[in-house]
């Protein structure tokens, strides 16, 4: 039989919502990674991926905040049963409560490719901090990593223009 993965959907954000976790990986394959993620409360960060996007909110409303090329932020709402492309270097921030559901479509990253997370002080606007990252399996939640180390250091937070720090979660 072909590889043909079928993914309940209900049954997996049950499963996330039970479980307390924040990814599930549904498949990962050379062109293709499918995942559904589970709202973070405290996501800040934009998220630079090297590949374009589609995301499908399940459950709930997401405000996905994004960088234009200008450097200024703005949002889109995605409403429950609605869908977005995102493409590939768009700097973008996917903020939704721990009761909504995304499902997250993209392919997997080639060799050497490299995922960026960019933090900006919540009262100048001033960058703060980038964290990188080789993304060769995404079941080990690059983003819960990049926040780990963020949120860690009181010096990443700090803005150098202001002096303002970002509050951990």
């Amino acid at each position: 039989m072909l590889p043909m993965p079928i993914a309940d959907l209900q049954a997996v954000t049950r499963q996330l919502a039970e479980s307390g976790e924040r990814v599930r990986v549904l498949w990962q394959a050379p062109g293709s990674l499918a995942f559904v993620a589970r709202g973070r409360e405290y996501r800040s960060e934009f998220h630079i991926d090297p590949s374009d996007e589609v995301m499908y909110m399940i459950k709930g409303e997401m405000r996905l905040h994004y960088r234009t090329p200008e450097g200024k932020e703005e949002v889109a709402v995605l409403a429950q049963g609605s869908s977005i492309f995102t493409a590939a270097g768009i700097p973008h921030s996917p903020r939704f409560p721990p009761d909504a559901f995304l499902l997250v479509l993209e392919r997997m990253r080639r060799p050497g490719e490299i995922d960026r997370f960019h933090w900006y002080c919540p009262s100048c606007d001033n960058f703060l901090h980038e964290e990188k990252f080789v993304v060769s399996d995404y079941a080990l939640d690059p983003v819960s990593k990049a926040y780990a180390n963020f949120f860690a250091s009181e010096e990443f937070r700090t803005c150098k223009k202001c002096g303002t720090v970002m509050p951990a979660p």
